[in-house]
């Protein structure tokens, strides 16, 4: 019942990006949250180097011929990945005021389309969406104790539309897609 409210919320989300002003976004979007971690947390991100990211259009290309779970991130038009590990993500600001600083640098181009808090673990996961012409634009910001990443991919609707089939671990999948090479 709470995955099909959710999903139902999420398609109505989907509706009111369809319907809103087709002014184009900043693309920039991706860097400016980068930014608003490492200032928030004091934290410095790492990057995919060259030939990794020659390595990932290799697994794409792969990734198409085998089909299947593994072609949904090959399809994408274009990956973004920017990662952080080995670092201390306690902020004295709280997560509030980071969620604030994050909406602030996406709002109103990008939409909130998943948010999952979870203070036991010390875990936050936020997912924004906005319309790409035929495809979406998918960004996930994942922040735990000590590693954080932040991902940003095109998706086809089609695409969107099976990650919408268990919304709470869309952010999770995407970021396992996009840093994993298991192709």
């Amino acid at each position: 019942m709470k995955n099909s409210i959710i999903a139902t919320l999420l398609c109505g989300a989907l509706v009111c990006i369809g319907l809103a002003s087709k002014a184009r976004a900043r693309t920039d979007d991706f860097d400016a949250v980068v930014k608003v971690i490492e200032q928030h947390y004091h934290v410095k991100h790492k990057g995919i180097p060259f030939l990794a990211r020659a390595g990932m259009t290799t697994a794409k290309a792969a990734a198409r011929i085998a089909g299947g779970q593994k072609r949904r991130l090959a399809e994408a038009g274009s990956v973004k990945v920017a990662y952080f590990e080995d670092q201390d993500f306690v902020s004295t600001e709280g997560a509030g005021n980071f969620r604030r600083s994050l909406k602030a640098a996406l709002l109103p181009e990008w939409l909130p389309f998943v948010q999952v808090l979870a203070p036991n673990e010390e875990e936050q996961t936020y997912v924004f969406l906005r319309e790409a012409g035929s495809k979406f634009n998918l960004l996930v910001v994942n922040i735990n104790k000590h590693e954080g990443s932040v991902v940003q991919v095109d998706v086809s609707p089609q695409t969107l539309a099976l990650l919408l089939q268990n919304p709470n671990d869309i952010g999770k999948a995407i970021t396992d897609d996009a840093t994993t090479n298991d192709y």
